[in-house]
């Protein structure tokens, strides 16, 4: 599970915790590193626009680190959300997983060509987030070009980071509305994208269906 621009925090072992409780193997690394955010951030969008770097490096550790654990089928899935919703797109094509789940993830303009090759993708995205307006669509183009399978979904009355339930302090929401990104979380949005992702997840990493849990 790739963090957003804001690290590993609660909000990102909170949807770690969701995962594990439908019954993934569910592995949140910090992939800052404990370092300064500002430069962490910026460092991490330098490595997203080239397509190489330690970002990258540390995607595939922590995947080869989970493949290789006695309680995992093998079979390893990448989630990402805003900036790691790009690195988990990267990705899908580069190393072995199973599934890549991109959720409000930027969509490099030449994805029909990145994109061959690349395990199946789900993805979700708000149509109020301005922020990735359009990329739903061009993800979707993409793959359809690259012949690689995909659930590409936009919900129409959400903006960014609906899977996501943290609150930032300070200038961030303020700077996120003038943005036009209208950030928040949608519970109902949030569950149907959830139980698309366990679907999708499900056929690929158990082969079969996934398991929506009770309550």
């Amino acid at each position: 599970m790739i963090h957003e621009i804001f690290g590993l925090n609660d909000d990102i072992r909170s949807l770690s915790d969701e995962a594990a409780r439908r019954g993934y193997l569910a592995l949140a690394p910090d992939f800052f590193d404990g370092g300064p955010w500002l430069r962490c951030m910026m460092g991490a969008f330098r490595q997203l626009n080239a397509r190489h770097g330690e970002f990258f490096d540390a995607i595939e550790g922590a995947r080869a680190w989970l493949a290789g654990r006695e309680d995992c089928t093998g079979s390893v899935g990448v989630i990402g959300f805003c900036l790691g919703g790009g690195f988990a797109l990267l990705a899908a094509p580069r190393y072995p997983f199973a599934a890549a789940c991109v959720n409000y993830g930027e969509v490099p303009e030449d994805a029909d060509e990145l994109l061959r090759g690349a395990c199946p993708i789900v993805a979700s995205y708000g149509d109020r987030d301005r922020a990735t307006r359009g990329r739903a669509h061009r993800l979707q183009a993409a793959l359809m070009v690259a012949g690689v399978e995909h659930d590409v979904k936009t919900y129409p009355d959400v903006g960014h980071g609906f899977l996501n339930r943290a609150t930032y302090p300070g200038v961030l929401p303020i700077l996120a509305k003038v943005m036009g990104m209208h950030a928040g979380y949608d519970g109902q949005v949030s569950a149907d994208a959830w139980a698309r992702i366990d679907t999708f997840f499900g056929r690929h990493l158990r082969g079969r269906e996934g398991i929506v849990p009770p309550g």
